[in-house]
């Protein structure tokens, strides 16, 4: 294992260490997570391994969207995705304002919930997505609303519902989503 990109110890929660997803390295163990009926609204159930290591592939060669895979003590525990709102779908439904960063969260399945873990997660998550950006946009699935609700506990402050445009390139294949904008200022 590489050193990670960026780690900060969260009081009580523990050391978080973010690096870039290594599709070869990672695919095997993303593809269980995506693949749960828990992450239904990641939009990548029934994908196979190769697929899921195309994605993060395709993902990796891009300047504008990057993948990481985020973890506590050691341990992974999520995927995390940061892209460009400008070359992005989301700049069809907001107004992008320089210093802005869109952001993706999968929290990885566990047998025993604890509590409080997506609040220490999300405080260094934020912490990195802010470093150099000003504001965060997120776009959870409108149906999704633990993700919503977590993202209000965390700060963030409710946006309108928008419909996220299909994507359809040679490369990359996104349906059409309804989703609810949050955003946090630093």
């Amino acid at each position: 294992m590489t050193p990670a990109e960026y780690v900060r110890t969260v009081e009580g929660f523990g050391t978080v260490g973010i690096d870039r997803v290594d599709p070869d390295r990672d695919a095997a163990l993303l593809h269980g997570w995506v693949n749960e009926d828990r992450a239904r609204f990641w939009g990548m159930g029934g994908t196979t391994l190769e697929q899921v290591r195309e994605i993060y592939a395709h993902l990796d060669s891009l300047t504008t969207h990057h993948g990481f895979l985020v973890r506590r003590d050691g341990e992974p525990v999520a995927l995390f995705q940061t892209y460009d709102p400008e070359a992005d779908r989301v700049s069809e439904c907001y107004e992008v304002r320089p210093g802005d960063i869109g952001v993706h969260l999968l929290i990885a399945p566990t047998a025993v919930p604890e509590r409080g873990f997506s609040a220490g997660l999300l405080t260094a998550l934020i912490d990195f997505a802010l470093t150099g950006r000003t504001r965060i946009v997120a776009e959870p699935d409108a149906d999704n609303e633990k993700a919503i609700a977590r993202l209000v506990r965390a700060g963030f402050e409710l946006g309108p519902e928008v419909v996220l445009p299909e994507v359809d390139l040679p490369e990359v294949f996104i349906p059409e989503k309804k989703a609810r904008l949050a955003f946090l200022t630093r």
